[in-house]
């Protein structure tokens, strides 16, 4: 299946999709013959997996222990749901259908995702509310841009601070100083394109995944 077909059938965004493949949660194989990502029913059910875990509020690193079978369905419930009580007033569906999941001792890729999405959709059908995590998910990219950013506006910043600072000291030896000052406007070039870049990809971002992420 192609990208547009699994988003189609799964209810989640591809730029989700694509998101979960970066975080190694899902690894379709490539088509030997274009080199396309090639879904099928496999990729299917863990997006399903994944889904229902998201929409339960168990974070990432969690789901990623689960399909390594370091826990199972139980164990990453009952480590779950002591973040979930913290906020009982406002997660008591939540709650109710984790502790049902804990009584599972299947592992991920056995668990039947379809049908208790199903019945979760029931339930929010009738006013109940449970975590988005997707939000949390794509906001996670914003944090890899700015950590370059600001350590390359910092780089940038001291050589060119260096350059000036033995512009004024006028030392005998230094290269003239026109060359120096062209030096000095290199880094400050880069940092221009550097913070340019990360208002485009904020921008990029802000359009489009977090509202996507809204509906899976």
């Amino acid at each position: 299946m192609k990208i547009n077909e699994v988003e189609a059938l799964v209810g989640i965004t591809r730029k989700n999709i694509r998101f979960y493949e970066s975080e190694g949660l899902l690894a379709p194989r490539r088509n030997s013959e274009n080199g396309y990502r090639d879904y099928g029913e496999a990729e299917v059910r863990v997006l399903l997996q994944i889904k229902l875990l998201r929409k339960l509020g168990v974070p990432l690193e969690e789901i990623r222990r689960m399909q390594s079978g370091v826990h199972t369905v139980g164990d990453g419930m009952r480590r779950h749901l002591v973040t979930l009580e913290r906020d009982r007033d406002n997660l008591e569906q939540a709650i109710r259908l984790c502790a049902g999941l804990t009584d599972r001792q299947e592992r991920l890729s056995d668990l039947d995702a379809g049908s208790i999405l199903k019945e979760m959709e029931v339930m929010e059908q009738g006013g109940a509310t449970f975590q988005n995590k997707q939000r949390q998910d794509v906001r996670i990219r914003y944090v890899a841009p700015v950590i370059i950013t600001v350590l390359m506006v910092l780089l940038m910043g001291c050589f060119a601070g260096l350059l000036l600072w033995i512009i004024a000291l006028g030392a005998e030896d230094a290269p003239p100083v026109l060359m120096l000052l062209v030096l000095a406007l290199v880094p400050l070039v880069i940092i221009g394109g550097v913070v340019l870049a990360l208002v485009q990809r904020i921008r990029e971002i802000g359009r489009g995944e977090i509202d996507d992420a809204k509906n899976y």
